[in-house]
């Protein structure tokens, strides 16, 4: 008689199910080789953890799809629809007070904009702001695209300051216990500042000091080697606010509504608002992900790393969160009392041309480019490079942070004279005495540019317009490859204005630290929005980018060429891998990249002959024959 056969395993799974009766009743049909039979539980006998499990799973999945059935189909309507209601009330008197912009004097100084507009101008701002974080963005966004607005509009529309009110302390202790795994604030920290040191519309920055074994952890992510495990360290903690991204999530939405609409207007259809939106929506996307800020600071670091004179600030890998950005905390003087300064320093040339440098290595050398660079995102601090004595040299090597405390030092005394321009510059020269060097600080790296390879070149065909002189070819490969090229207005007559400027430029020829190239790609925009030639967004923001640091090299450095300071990049990226890089640039280039052999050799016989006639301009010495034709 056959018999069921149970396995060892078999027999314990079964065995552990059972309550002590049902355990008898089987142990004796076993031993009376009886055939066994399919036991069955009783309706009162408890389930096992993993039918509880599963059917409590259920359970969750259920109430988890209905709460977001609720949450996107009913309560997120209502939301967007009580916020479209705010932003109508808002814009609705903008839009009814716009046919003030039609009168009112014009005003010469001002592009000779109306009163009126001028007043209006300033409406929108207030407006903007009362907006919240989302349009106030948009503003700053807006101000930086002169091939899409007129200059004063935009002008105006950077002094727009963010209006927004710190959110609750509760928030960020949870936020950043969160990001330290738990942890509470007075295990992680041994002084934090509850006062934000920087409220943004997005997010604010607290100044806190880390205990020594929390610092040693983020040391080993970080690998920064500035600071030994036994030592607290200050960090910089940026803490995005509550429930921004649902509150710029609504907002995209209502703007991309706003935006269909605008683009049926056949006016406005070379304005590609639907498109703009898009672009202005992916930049927001990224800022509200501080883990990519991380990033973005990590590849900087790396791609400066041999360059003693700039530096950006180490974030703490283990530590960064989507919501919570740790990074160390930089010591510097904001750039903008260097430019405010009512004295000349004997650094300011220095660090005028380590700016410019800095960013050409981004754009030439990286294709890697801070999008966010202006006076209030530079600082500069002070090291010395040369050689110590054998003693400091030991110190430093056992005690790294002494560098770093003495470059602090000189800062905190830079900052208390800078209201005083005697002691400020008095300062400056015995710093600059002592072998002192300025190093350039860059902060706030949470947007980059990239150039795709149709924006490189684009870009690079505008740079050789101004280099070697092309300027109507340069026009009619604008138009052959804007957006909307079939939207273009008198793409003949856009192509002679840009060949008029680059021959303006041409009638300097080697003076061209006289020529303010900042003025050249302004109007290069002011003829882009005439003509409707519709540029890519991050196209435009490189040629904002140089506006800005050229505009804050000039301040510092009235000789300042841009020119000039690209030839040593052009040099090292020409001269790598044995000279490899110019061959295959030149591959990648339009009709061949002959053009960029020709950039190079202009540039380094330019800055040959500058040498050379230091102290006569070209015109008293070769008059009209001052120019080489390299085209």
């Amino acid at each position: 008689m056959n018999r069921a056969r149970l396995s060892p395993v078999t027999n314990l799974r079964v065995l552990s199910s059972l309550q002590p009766s049902s355990y008898l009743k089987l142990s004796h049909e076993v031993n009376c080789e009886l055939p066994l039979k399919p036991v069955v539980l009783r309706q009162d006998l408890p389930t096992t953890p993993a039918e509880d499990h599963k059917k409590s799973s259920l359970i969750v999945r259920l109430v988890h799809k209905f709460r977001n059935f609720l949450s996107i189909y009913i309560f997120e309507p209502i939301r967007i629809s009580c916020r479209f209601m705010y932003l109508v009330i808002l814009f609705v008197p903008l839009i009814v007070t716009a046919p003030v912009m039609l009168v009112g004097k014009r005003n010469p100084e001002r592009e000779n904009e109306t009163s009126g507009s001028l007043w209006w101008y300033d409406f929108l701002v207030v407006q903007m702001e009362r907006a919240g974080p989302t349009f106030i963005k948009l503003s700053q966004w807006a101000a930086s695209r002169t091939d899409l607005f007129s200059s004063e509009f935009c002008r105006v529309l950077s002094k727009l300051h963010n209006r927004v009110d710190p959110h609750p302390w509760s928030h960020t202790k949870r936020s950043i216990e969160a990001a330290f795994g738990g942890r509470s604030m007075d295990e992680i920290f041994e002084e934090f500042d509850k006062q934000p040191i920087g409220i943004g519309a997005i997010a604010q920055v607290y100044k806190a000091r880390i205990k020594p074994g929390i610092h040693g952890m983020a040391v080993d992510s970080a690998n920064d080697g500035t600071s030994n495990h036994t030592e607290s360290v200050e960090v910089a903690i940026k803490v995005l606010h509550p429930r921004v991204d649902k509150l710029v999530a609504r907002d995209l939405k209502i703007m991309m509504f706003f935006g269909k609409i605008l683009n049926w207007i056949p006016m406005l259809h070379w304005l590609s608002f639907p498109q703009e939106i898009q672009v202005f929506g992916d930049m927001m996307e990224k800022q509200l992900d501080l883990r990519l800020e991380a990033e973005n600071m990590l590849r900087f670091r790396k791609n400066f790393a041999q360059n003693p004179n700039i530096d950006f600030s180490t974030p703490w890998k283990a530590f960064v969160s989507k919501n919570v950005l740790v990074q160390n905390y930089m010591y510097g003087v904001p750039l903008k009392y260097f430019m405010n300064s009512k004295v000349n320093s004997v650094y300011d040339e220095k660090i005028a041309n380590i700016g410019l440098n800095g960013f050409l290595h981004m754009l030439i050398y990286d294709n890697f480019i801070h999008a966010d660079l202006h006076p209030g995102n530079i600082m500069v601090k002070f090291i010395q490079p040369h050689a110590k004595p054998i003693g400091d040299r030991l110190i430093e090597r056992f005690k790294p942070t002494k560098a770093l405390e003495e470059s602090d030092d000189i800062v905190r005394n830079l900052l208390a004279v800078k209201d005083s321009p005697e002691e400020w510059k008095a300062q400056l020269l015995s710093l600059f005495e002592q072998g002192y060097q300025p190093q350039v600080i860059f902060l706030d790296t949470g947007l980059v540019t990239t150039l795709d390879d149709d924006n490189r070149r684009d870009f690079l065909d505008l740079f050789k317009a101004i280099a070697v002189f092309d300027g109507y070819r340069a026009g009619e490969l604008m138009v052959e490859r804007c957006r909307t090229p079939e939207l273009v207005v008198n793409p003949e007559g856009f192509a002679h204005k840009v060949e008029n400027l680059v021959n303006r430029v041409k009638s300097v020829t080697f003076q061209l630290s006289k020529v303010d190239v900042s003025h050249i790609l302004a109007s290069v925009l002011s003829m882009v929005r005439e003509h409707h030639v519709k540029l890519e967004g991050d196209f435009i923001n490189v040629i904002i980018s140089i506006l800005i640091l050229e505009g804050i090299g000039r301040r510092l450095d009235p000789e300042l060429d841009i020119l000039k300071e690209a030839v040593p990049i052009l040099r090292s990226l020409g001269t790598q891998g044995n000279g490899r890089a110019v061959l295959e640039g030149m591959k990648e280039l339009p009709a061949g990249g002959g053009w960029w052999l020709k950039t190079w050799f202009l540039l380094e016989a330019r800055k040959f002959w500058m040498d050379a006639l230091s102290f006569k301009t070209e015109q008293e010495l070769f008059g009209e024959f001052a120019y080489f034709d390299l085209v």
